[in-house]
Parts: C-alpha cells; sequence; structure tokens
C-alpha cells in the first residue's frame, strides 16, 4: 500500500531544510498501524506528516474523527470454555452377591434405599446398605479393628444402638450391639457381621437397573443390581490440559435443554482412561468432573439429558475493557487506542491483559473508564 506523504518545495541545488518532528503524542501518532482487518478494513497508517490512508480509500486527514466509536467498561472479565454434559446421578455402581443362596426379593428400579434398609434379599434375609466410605471386604467380629469397623459402629449408633464407642475396634460392646440389630432384623445373633451381610455406599442410593430376578440362584461374585446416588449431577469429560479449570469446587453455569441456566459446582474431579475410537486407536486420557446443581423446576423435571457447562478458564476482577477491534497496532510495537476528548482524536498507548468474549483488558497512563476511543466501522 503506498503512503501519502506531503514534499516540502526546495530551490534548485539548495539542500532542503530539515523537517520539525511533533513532540508529546505526535511521536506516538508518527508509528501507528491499526489493524482492523477483523472489522473488514484493512489496516490504517499514520506517517510522520499527520496524514493516513485507509484500506483503498482516500486520503484523509489524522484530525478527522473516526468513523465509529465506543466505549472504555470497567468490568470483571471471564475467559470462559463451554463443555458438553450428561445430567443424571453420577458414576454407577454393582451391587455384588458375596453369599450363595436364592435372591428372594429386589427393589424396584429407580427406589431410593436409606441407611440400615434392605438393598436386597438372600434366602429370605436381608443385605442392607449402611454408609461408608470402605467397601465391606471382611468378617467383622471381636478382634478385629479398622475403618471398616468405624463405619459399622457409626451406623449402629445412627440406627439408635448403643452402649459402645465409635471408635476402629470391634469390642465386646460391639459385638452386644450386632446382637441387638441382628435380631432386630429378622437374622441368627451371632454377633458377626459376615462379608455380604451390608454393602457400605456414601450415602443413600437410587436403584439404577436390576441385574437379576426374584427366585434365581445367587452366587459369589453375580452382579444383582447397579446403584447411583440421588442426587442430580452433571458429569463432563474434559481434555487433560483443561484440568486446571475443573478444580474441585470451582463454580460453572449449565443450560439445560429448555435454555434455562442453573448455578453449578464441581464436586469430584478424577482421571479416566477412555478407550480409543479405532480398532488400534491409542486410549486417551481425559479429565471427569462431576457438577452439582441447583433445584431449578427444568432440572427437577430430568432424570438423563444432554447439558452444556460452562467454565471459567481465567477472571479479571475491576478491570477496564474495550473491543479487540479498538485496539490500535503501533509500528514500533506495542498496542494503543485513538481517544476522542474534546471532539479530537489522540493516540495512547496501553498494555493488554485478559482477551475474552471480544473484549480486551486494558491499562495505560490516563486512561479511564468512560472514555470514548475510536472503532473501525
Amino acid at each position: 500500500m503506498a503512503m501519502a506523504t506531503i514534499d516540502g518545495k526546495t530551490e534548485p541545488g539548495a539542500t532542503p531544510p530539515r523537517q520539525r518532528r511533533p513532540r508529546g503524542r505526535g511521536r506516538l501518532v508518527a508509528g501507528l498501524l491499526i489493524a482492523v482487518a477483523a472489522a473488514g478494513g484493512g489496516f490504517v497508517a499514520v506517517n510522520s506528516t499527520g496524514l493516513f490512508e485507509r484500506g483503498n480509500g482516500p486520503t484523509q486527514s489524522a484530525v478527522a474523527l473516526p468513523r465509529a466509536t465506543t466505549t472504555v467498561t470497567r468490568q470483571t472479565l471471564n475467559d470462559t470454555r463451554e463443555a458438553d454434559g450428561e445430567l443424571g446421578y453420577g458414576p454407577v455402581t454393582s451391587a455384588m452377591a458375596r453369599q450363595a443362596g436364592t435372591i428372594t426379593w429386589l427393589p424396584d428400579s429407580g427406589a431410593t434405599i436409606t441407611r440400615g434398609r434392605s438393598l436386597y434379599r438372600v434366602d429370605n434375609k436381608p443385605v442392607m446398605l449402611l454408609y461408608g466410605d470402605v467397601p465391606a471386604y471382611r468378617d467383622l467380629k471381636i478382634g478385629v479393628a479398622g475403618k471398616d469397623v468405624e463405619n459399622l459402629e457409626r451406623n449402629l449408633s445412627k440406627l439408635g444402638y448403643d452402649g459402645f464407642t465409635v471408635d476402629d475396634e470391634y469390642t465386646y460392646d460391639t459385638y452386644e450391639a450386632v446382637v441387638e440389630w441382628q435380631e432386630d432384623r429378622g437374622l441368627d445373633e451371632t454377633g458377626v457381621v459376615e462379608l455380604g451381610r451390608v454393602v457400605f455406599a456414601p450415602g443413600k442410593v437410587r436403584v439404577e437397573s436390576l441385574e437379576s430376578e426374584e427366585g434365581q440362584p445367587a452366587q459369589p461374585g453375580q452382579q444383582v443390581l447397579t446403584y447411583t446416588g440421588t442426587s442430580k449431577v452433571i458429569t463432563v469429560q474434559l481434555e487433560a490440559e483443561d484440568q486446571p479449570m475443573a478444580k474441585k469446587g470451582a463454580r460453572v453455569e449449565v443450560t439445560l435443554p429448555d435454555g434455562e441456566s442453573v448455578r453449578g459446582k464441581v464436586t469430584e474431579v478424577a482421571t479416566v482412561i477412555v478407550p480409543g475410537d479405532g480398532q488400534n486407536a491409542e486410549p486417551e486420557t481425559r479429565v471427569e468432573a462431576l457438577v452439582s446443581i441447583g433445584t431449578g423446576k427444568s432440572a427437577r423435571g430430568l432424570d438423563k439429558a444432554s447439558v452444556d457447562v460452562t467454565f471459567t478458564a481465567s477472571q479479571r476482577k475491576n478491570v477496564l475493557t474495550v473491543p479487540v477491534a479498538a485496539l490500535v497496532a503501533l509500528r514500533e510495537g506495542g498496542f494503543g487506542l485513538e481517544v476522542i476528548e474534546g471532539g479530537k482524536p489522540s493516540y495512547i498507548a496501553v498494555e493488554t491483559g485478559l482477551f475474552a468474549g471480544g473484549r480486551v483488558e486494558v491499562s495505560g497512563d490516563g486512561l479511564s473508564a468512560g472514555m470514548i476511543v475510536g472503532m473501525p466501522k
């Protein structure tokens, strides 16, 4: 592109007088290149004479006002990323038979089972749900100790049994409470909680599916049913590099199928291995996040649905921002803004920060909220 210039007249053979460079902001104007390709305008070059040319259009004076303007705004700037999520009840867990016998009772699919209630029955004896974070893996009896013992004692206490100390040791006092509990549930009063009599889960559960039938023989290791938690959660899988924005406790926004937006919070984050798409494709490492949501009307009416989850990757609070298109690229490097004051344009240099949503964080000497700055049309 040709640059507009002004040539001073000189006498033949005389040395042209050296022109003085304007001081102050004129020095800044001398090196401005305004990148407006995104707005459909090519670019603007301002030379030392104070004249400039826009795209292929006519040469204009530097004192001409820009074709469009915008306002410097103070706000919180969020860099957000959107991901696909599945609304449901979270991870599905299998309840496996640990004792041989005949399945004599099963709950309905979708039923909620709470502490101390039967999850299913084998030979008409209940397999009961208790709350705890360690799975049952052995008989519990006098002399054993561990977290599973503490879980058992805490559940007995919550169910109204007493006379023992809730700790990690199975004592004679624990034995007596267990005998009383067995009597109440119609079990043999042995004082021993045999493996397979209880299932520990973090809390109450929702029966997801039945994998066996009443009257069917049960064998150790056989899947009886599957269950989930009872709170609606959203499962989101992200690329491994996106893990920083899916930290536990992070706030997110969830858009439901009907367009309603509800707030959510990341409650769990785990690394999972996802099989490759093709036969010979390598498995991929992903980040799986569980998001709890509010109880909006639309959410209450949904059991399963695809939703959009918006994560905040970066946030800058109480900063000055302008549209990205308002930035002026300086010939000597960096960026500036064309500020309109008193009906006249001038240029100030700025530093840029976070770019998000078509806006950019800016700072610079003399820059303040409410200033009018130039924009490509």
